[in-house]
């Protein structure tokens, strides 16, 4: 009943029309809805039973082997953090955590975001959790990571609709989450120029000089610079930065499937495909378009590819099919892999959150994958957090490790592709609604 009375609430926030033209999922079959909801609450326990307990927050990394690089098992992330935030929220609504037992965990992680190191507002890449103080993902990436702050923020917004209207704690956290989202400095990240940057340092300032230009998982963070109720940027930093003054917008073909965006470093058949994830995990992508794009057609569509490619291949990597797919950036056989569907990124390695995460876009191929990974594969790929991390049955490797990053999105896309809740709460905030308006987005959520 309480699931039931918080989804009939996102919907009256939101209205009748988003209702009438939302695309409806087919429903998840009888008899798979046991291992949809094992996978999904595995998974959510990554967040929950292993989480760091002093931040609260997501572990990078968790590996069963006990095998740690840099003795970092204390280290936790803001982008990964932020999807666990989402992911609390799913809890919660399918019977998880109790509802109490969630309040109280965010309030160890907001109390952690308010008083741990930050950037003119913007989170870093990674933290000791036991200190708060930045832990360098790289030598000169030790201050503001705008982009993982805007995963941060992506969840921050969900708790605060969600609770905007609770109990007088829930209406705090809501508060909290409000102020930290309001203190985020996105027209600093600008670099006096019509681009986002990535980093900002305060020992090495813009030495890392990424301009965010082009196709890849940062939507989210333009999106979210232009809704921004006290620090936004204008509408010129989203077209002349992100979309290159038109120039993002290059169509492709392959399996007789376009792509419509540039998509970075140009790969033959889209990037990894986490890119239809990351910034998709609020953000629904179902009759979203501007001037360049359908967000909907390009996600499914990149999704699409992907299998495909797979299911086609071209590489001869032993156990690829239709039910052992999707590539994306995650552990590798040497470390970690941008794995993509190309000779070059293709590496013989699967990735269970690329499918798993993909689950609105693919349902039965996500399905199928899903059921040979737990039915056949078992412990080779399953573990107390759900499926490791990546696998190859061609080079015949298997680690029994997870990573904050990818376990996530398969939390939230299999709760957006069940019931669309995380993207309801998300697409009703009004400075979400407002900054679309402002960047020529239309959706179905605006008025």
């Amino acid at each position: 009943m309480k699931y039931f009375i918080s989804i009939l609430s996102c919907w009256l926030v939101l209205g009748t029309n988003a209702q009438k033209t939302l695309p409806k999922f087919p429903p998840i079959p009888t008899e798979d809805t046991a291992l949809f909801r094992k996978v999904q609450e595995a998974t959510f326990q990554y967040f929950w039973n292993g989480a760091e307990p002093n931040s609260g927050l997501a572990r990078e990394r968790v590996h069963l082997d006990n095998i740690y690089p840099q003795n970092d098992q204390n280290v936790v992330t803001s982008g990964g953090g932020g999807f666990g935030v989402m992911a609390i929220l799913v809890g919660i609504e399918r019977g998880f955590i109790k509802r109490e037992e969630g309040v109280m965990r965010l309030e160890t992680i907001l109390h952690f975001l308010e008083t741990a190191d930050r950037f003119h507002g913007v989170w870093p890449h990674w933290w000791d959790g036991t200190t708060g103080k930045v832990k360098p993902f790289s030598r000169y990436d030790d201050g503001g990571d705008l982009v993982e702050t805007s995963f941060m923020l992506q969840g921050l917004l969900c708790v605060r609709q969600y609770f905007k209207n609770g109990n007088k704690q829930e209406k705090s956290i809501a508060a909290r989450a409000d102020q930290l989202w309001k203190e985020v400095d996105f027209n600093y990240y600008r670099n006096q120029q019509n681009v986002l940057y990535w980093h900002w340092s305060p020992n090495h300032a813009w030495k890392m000089n990424f301009p965010v230009k082009g196709y890849n998982e940062c939507l989210i963070m333009y999106i979210l610079a232009a809704s921004s109720p006290t620090n936004p940027v204008p509408a010129e930093v989203y077209h002349e930065g992100w979309a290159m003054n038109g120039k993002i917008k290059e169509t492709k073909t392959s399996y007789a499937l376009s792509l419509d965006l540039k998509h970075q470093g140009n790969p033959p058949n889209g990037g990894p495909l986490f890119w239809a994830h990351y910034s998709y995990l609020g953000l629904d992508p179902r009759g979203l378009k501007d001037q360049y794009a359908n967000y909907w057609n390009e996600t499914v569509n990149h999704a699409k590819i992907n299998y495909t490619w797979c299911v086609e291949n071209s590489g001869g990597f032993k156990g690829y099919g239709s039910n052992n797919w999707g590539l994306t950036s995650s552990y590798s056989i040497n470390g970690y892999a941008g794995h993509a569907p190309s000779k070059e990124r293709d590496l013989g390695v699967i990735s269970p959150t690329a499918a798993l995460s993909s689950f609105p876009y693919t349902p039965k191929e996500s399905m199928a994958a899903m059921k040979y990974w737990y039915n056949d594969l078992g412990s080779k790929v399953w573990g107390k957090y759900g499926f490791y991390d990546a696998f190859s049955i061609h080079h015949n490797w298997f680690q029994p490790r997870y990573l904050a990053i990818d376990q996530g999105p398969i939390v939230v896309m299999m709760e957006n592709y069940r019931s669309g809740f995380i993207w309801k709460l998300f697409m009703s905030s009004p400075d979400v609604q407002a900054g679309l308006k402002k960047l020529g987005f239309t959706s179905p959520y605006l008025k």
